[in-house]
């Protein structure tokens, strides 16, 4: 088939100076919704109508294999289709689509084509308040046509059953009937709405197949529709994980912006926001008001609330915060623990290494059983350049230390409280800086008492 899908409107109601086909559900703009649940039914050709924001729109869901048509000026449907017309194969049927229905389901459209073959078929919906819509005529159950709300008498706008505008119809009649279509209404606009009564004057059959739920028709005109769509969006998602043994401590809070794939016994708790690709390994669990970001969390992994992780790899059993921030390009092996109020930025960190309070590690290598004190930094930046740390197995580093890279700390070296490392400090030894950097050859470790 070919697939129209009218993205020009301006959004009114809005009232914002984004275009309303880029206003987000889920994360990601309207159009791209609607634009991914096109490419599920393998159509011949995708033609996107675009006007009000431009180029914009355009760049800002690129889509490669779509053909990209400006209408300019808006002079509603019908005028927008006809911009679309000289690009549809007649040898297929053409979908209508719109950029600001963004939960219709790709079944539902199958359904839809199916059900009408040759003629002409609409999707329709029976909704509560259905202020805002056209409503559907007929007579008995035959469709005879479309009336918009602004030009409909008070009997027909009392209809609860709406035109979703979405429609089928076979491309050379399409072509046809939008040739013939006038704009004596209340707004001077061409209504794709009026090809109803067309195709019945020529005894075309019009077929109005129901959607079965009425939120997948559902369109976008105000900021309060939007937010009502992106809770409808959350539910069935909560609902879906719930299904795949998630445990969610509150389904009406927890915010897919993304791709969240878990494994057995994953928790969430509340208020917790997932974006871009996060993958929760087995009974991997996560606290409150946590925010995920393109995240691989290894199973057995404790994330615990109030922490921020963005483009990271996480491995199995670690602990992870309160408060703290896993910024891009980190890596951790397993049994890694990050405390509270711990930044780490662009560094690996070895299996058992500890930073557990109030420290920053940037563009550092860390190795295995490493202990960072509380209160350490690493100084990464010279005020122009990034410089690389060292910290190599075994090491602890005390408290309130600075290591001013570039700098590497030899295999089990001890780092005094309060050091400020400018040089490298050797394997296995002491090194203190307090008043002036000392390094004490033949230094032991003092060990546990059993």
């Amino acid at each position: 088939m070919n697939i129209v899908i009218l993205a020009a409107g301006v959004g009114k109601r809005m009232h914002s100076s984004t275009p309303k086909v880029l206003h987000r559900l889920a994360g990601r703009a309207l159009l791209a919704h609607v634009l991914d649940t096109a490419k599920q039914l393998s159509p011949k050709l995708i033609c996107v109508v675009y006007g009000h924001g431009g180029e914009l729109v355009r760049q800002a869901v690129e889509e490669s294999g779509a053909i990209w048509v400006v209408q300019e000026p808006q002079l509603g449907t019908g005028h927008a289709v006809m911009q679309a017309a000289p690009h549809l194969d007649e040898r297929w049927p053409t979908l209508v689509l719109y950029g600001d229905v963004p939960l219709i389901r790709a079944e539902t459209l199958r359904h839809l084509v199916e059900e009408t073959g040759t003629g002409l078929g609409l999707l329709t919906a029976t909704v509560d308040g259905p202020t805002g819509y056209g409503r559907i005529l007929r007579n008995g159950k035959k469709v005879v046509g479309i009336v918009e709300e602004k030009d409909a008498n008070a009997r027909q706008r009392a209809l609860r059953e709406i035109n979703t505008g979405i429609v089928v119809a076979p491309t050379k009649k399409l072509k046809a009937w939008l040739a013939k279509l006038q704009n004596n209404n209340a707004q001077k606009e061409y209504y794709l709405t009026d090809i109803v009564a067309l195709a019945t004057k020529e005894r075309v059959p019009v077929a109005a197949i129901q959607a079965e739920a009425a939120w997948e028709a559902l369109g976008v005109n105000s900021r309060a529709q939007l937010a009502e769509l992106e809770r409808i969006y959350q539910r069935r998602l909560a609902a879906s994980l719930m299904e795949q043994g998630v445990a969610l401590a509150d389904p009406s809070r927890c915010d897919v912006r993304g791709k969240l794939a878990c494994g057995r016994d994953v928790a969430i708790d509340v208020n917790c926001v997932f974006e871009g690709e996060v993958n929760l390994g087995d009974r991997a669990s996560v606290g409150a008001n946590c925010v995920l970001k393109d995240v691989t969390v290894g199973a057995g992994t404790r994330i615990e609330a109030f922490c921020h992780l963005e483009d990271a790899d996480i491995g199995a059993d670690c602990r992870i915060g309160p408060y703290a921030r896993i910024r891009p390009g980190t890596r951790l092996a397993a049994k890694v623990h990050i405390g509270n109020f711990v930044e780490v930025k662009a560094s690996s960190i070895g299996a058992g290494s500890k930073a557990n309070h109030l420290s920053y590690i940037g563009d550092s290598e860390v190795g295995s059983n490493v202990n960072v004190g509380a209160g350490t930094i690493v100084c990464n930046y010279d005020g122009a350049n990034k410089h690389r740390t060292v910290i190599e197995d075994d090491v602890f580093i005390g408290s309130d230390s600075q290591l001013v890279a570039p700098v590497r700390v030899g295999r089990g070296a001890t780092l005094g409280a309060g050091t400020t490392l400018t040089k490298d400090a050797p394997a296995g030894e002491l090194t203190l800086s307090r008043a002036k950097q000392v390094s004490i050859p033949g230094w032991q470790r003092p060990e546990k008492n059993k």
